[in-house]
């Protein structure tokens, strides 16, 4: 509105003295609003160990919210994982060249019970190549070759049920694992990776970091399982 306000006084269709009332208005202020649903620890904890841990369904289930919990990782991006992505980078497991939004390529750091969790579940369906998450019958077998991002809602939908919390969608998964990562003491710059909100080559430009794979952010973030 301002800068309307100058550009009208320099065309003459407002007078300089109303145009520099105008400048003087201030602006409405601006109020921090929280954007979605953020798990606390214990039920971020409760939500991933939902799942059965003895069907081939729960183990898929708990592998598909571990990774969204402990990774931060998108939809799109959890049913394009293929064994391919999950690497050993400094001495820690990873999720790397992984495409995300607008076609930017990150490494996501994998904490060591997420990886645990993902291979349960691959031993269990006997997957050895291609994409990690599949389909699974209600007689319990596996099938297909992929999940759409549609079953990765219902999986989320399912169990946060259970838990009790209302509206949980998958996007807030990664808005819990961002929150806990930060609540823990990770740096923001780190979570900022971790997530790939931006370019890591130019986030590291313009703060002068670089990412670190082996104290990763999302390592101790308090819903690991207990020994």
């Amino acid at each position: 509105m301002r800068r309307l306000a100058y550009e009208a006084a320099d065309t003459g269709l407002l007078s300089p003295e109303l145009a520099a009332g105008i400048r003087r208005v201030k602006g409405s202020k601006k109020l921090g609003v929280r954007l979605g649903n953020w798990l606390t620890v214990e039920e971020a904890r409760a939500l991933w160990q939902i799942p059965n841990a003895h069907s081939l369904k729960g183990k898929r289930d708990r592998a598909i919210l571990a990774v969204l919990l402990g990774c931060g990782l998108r939809r799109g991006e959890l049913i394009d994982l293929t064994s391919d992505h999950i690497q050993r980078r400094e001495d820690h497991w990873a999720i790397v060249d992984l495409i995300g939004k607008a076609g930017h390529v990150r490494t996501v750091p994998m904490p060591e019970w997420v990886k645990r969790t993902i291979d349960e579940w691959l031993n269990a369906a006997d997957i050895r190549e291609g994409k990690l998450f599949r389909c699974v019958s209600r007689k319990g077998t596996v099938w297909g070759t992929e999940i759409t991002e549609k079953v990765v809602w219902h999986v989320v939908k399912e169990y946060a049920k259970k838990l009790g919390v209302s509206k949980l969608a998958p996007h807030d998964l990664r808005r819990s694992c961002a929150h806990l990562c930060h609540t823990a003491g990770g740096e923001l710059e780190q979570i900022q990776f971790l997530l790939g909100h931006v370019s890591v080559q130019t986030t590291e430009k313009y703060l002068g970091c670089k990412q670190r794979l082996r104290e990763a952010v999302n390592d101790q973030i308090g819903i690991e399982p207990t020994a």
